[in-house]
């Protein structure tokens, strides 16, 4: 095998071009623009194919600059904690609430299909929850954390599959939520956004400033703003990075960095905002986020190694195909219904698709590539962000806690 590492220039440049042939491919093919798949997941996966072929036929195996995917991860999870002030958080409500206890049933849903069909196929039960919860509501981060703790427990390659399987969550997650979406609101009879916009001449009204819900909108932002809006996210990683390791060293209570760079992003905001009269400029945190949620994404996604998934054992991937399919029902006759079955129950749903297989980012890429047609949904990108990047992580943790206590003896 001849290994090529892509330092972080390299990989921040491969990732552009993802997403430019992704913009191109979204554009020209009917087929992803009828089942609304973000652009990063298009590009993505194009050029993880490519990565493939070359491993396969040529030997070749491509690395690339992990810590620039994890920078770019911190931002956009930061720009969700600098745009929550207390007056936004309070809209959420009784929705936000509901919503919550909804996905909370879903992990406990997740977790039995996962350690029930392991036990079916013979496999250790447990290892049902790397194809559950821990990976996929959990992500790349928490089954790297879990495996390594199920490594004890008797499962020795338990980091590899949690990997893997995280990996199959975020594609999944990124290609089922819009065709769910867009299923939900086709028995609505809603109309494009553009189509409505002609039929009202309301196109000037038709998006408020909210922020992730119209990536593609121009906003003006002076040069000021930018390099104040780049010293609140150079605070929130900072301070993100210093109260981990604090943490680590100093207590058994642990959380994820990104879970300290949303908490720093939302007292940074209120505290600036609320005792200092602090104009927050929105639209440059709103600008700073989508990018960044798309290039991580983008490295995300061409960083795969598909034939580390092609290696997974044939029960794994039954797993995983059968909590794809449950994942579908639940969004689709759970999520939405419960919701109140209306529009922004149907975005709604696409998001629990992208954080319930993948993670929030590909949740909040879900949504954006519905609303950018049939148009915005101010409920669902309060609401997903919030569940999908802070509280889902504390019951998750909860959940599993429990269940490996119970049946890890």
């Amino acid at each position: 095998m001849h290994e090529i590492t892509l330092n972080g220039y390299y990989t921040l440049i491969a990732a552009t071009l993802v997403l430019l042939v992704g913009k191109f491919m979204v554009r020209k093919i009917k087929f992803l623009r009828d089942f609304s798949i973000p652009e990063p997941v298009a590009g993505g996966l194009l050029a993880a194919a490519a990565v493939l072929v070359l491993h396969n036929f040529y030997g070749i195996v491509f690395n690339f600059e992990t810590s620039l995917q994890d920078a770019f991860m911190l931002v956009f999870f930061s720009s969700i904690g600098l745009s929550a002030d207390f007056s936004r958080l309070k809209q959420g409500g009784l929705p936000l609430v509901i919503f919550l206890v909804v996905v909370s049933a879903f992990i406990v849903l997740q977790n039995m299909v996962g350690m029930g069909m392991a036990y079916a196929l013979g496999q250790n039960p447990l290892m049902g929850l790397i194809t559950g919860s821990i990976t996929l509501t959990g992500g790349h981060g928490t089954g790297a954390a879990w495996g390594k703790t199920l490594v004890g427990h008797g499962i020795h390659n338990a980091v590899d599959i949690a990997l893997a399987s995280a990996t199959f969550g975020l594609v999944s997650g990124g290609l089922i939520g819009g065709p769910v979406a867009r299923r939900l609101i086709a028995k609505m009879g809603r109309k494009p956004a553009m189509e409505e916009l002609a039929d009202c001449d309301t196109a000037g009204e038709a998006f408020n400033d909210s922020t992730f819900e119209d990536a593609d909108r121009q906003r003006l932002i002076t040069a000021d703003s930018a390099i104040e809006t780049m010293a609140l996210f150079a605070a929130c990683l900072t301070v993100s990075s210093v109260m981990t390791d604090f943490m680590t060293a100093h207590s058994s209570f642990k959380l994820p960095q990104f879970v300290w760079a949303i908490a720093c992003g939302v007292i940074l905001r209120n505290v600036l905002t609320t005792f200092f009269k602090f104009d927050m400029f929105d639209r440059a945190i709103d600008v700073f986020g989508n990018a960044s949620l798309s290039i991580f994404l983008a490295i995300a996604l061409m960083s795969m190694k598909l034939w580390q998934l092609a290696d997974l054992a044939g029960p794994m991937i039954i797993i995983l195909l059968v909590q794809t399919v449950v994942m579908i029902l639940y969004a689709y006759f759970v999520t939405a219904r419960v919701m109140g079955s209306d529009y922004d129950a149907s975005i709604l749903a696409a998001g629990h698709c992208g954080f319930g297989l993948g993670a929030t980012p590909t949740a909040v890429a879900n949504m954006q590539s519905v609303t950018a047609v049939f148009g915005p949904s101010h409920k669902a990108f309060l609401i997903v962000p919030l569940v999908g990047a802070f509280f889902v992580d504390f019951i998750n943790a909860g959940i599993l806690a429990f269940i490996v206590n119970l049946f890890g003896h």
